[in-house]
């Protein structure tokens, strides 16, 4: 019977954590619309603004995959959407052209500098104590 009622305790917990994972998302997804993006749309700007901090900084779309929480297709639909909006531009790796590089453009640096107080704001009122 214990092993039961730990096995339901593990459960909950995971329940609980997706169903934060979920209101929270669809929290940022709802603030972040106004702006022509969505939680991932963020997430993917915040991670290049923070691994290439300087204007023209490239990040490899191969170092994005394992920090975006989407498959490799569905990243790569989400940078060609980010791209055709000029938000960030890619170009193909010198050394290996299997290889893709990704940058903020000016726009994409800005409309991340605009929109991050909203989604901090979110992630403090979901997940502040």
């Amino acid at each position: 019977m214990a092993v039961k009622t730990a096995d339901a305790g593990l459960e909950q917990r995971w329940r609980d954590i997706l169903s934060v994972h979920a209101r929270t998302m669809n929290e940022i997804d709802r603030v972040l619309h106004p702006h022509g993006l969505g939680a991932s749309d963020f997430e993917v700007l915040d991670i290049l603004a923070a691994e290439s901090p300087e204007e023209g900084a490239q990040c490899r779309v191969q170092n994005l995959v394992g920090r975006v929480h989407l498959s490799q297709s569905a990243l790569s639909r989400l940078i060609g959407r980010l791209e055709k909006d000029g938000l960030v531009e890619r170009s193909v790796c010198t050394e290996d052209r299997r290889g893709v590089f990704v940058a903020l453009t000016r726009r994409g640096r800005d409309l991340h500098a605009e929109v991050m107080p909203l989604q901090r704001a979110v992630l403090a009122r979901m997940l502040g104590d």
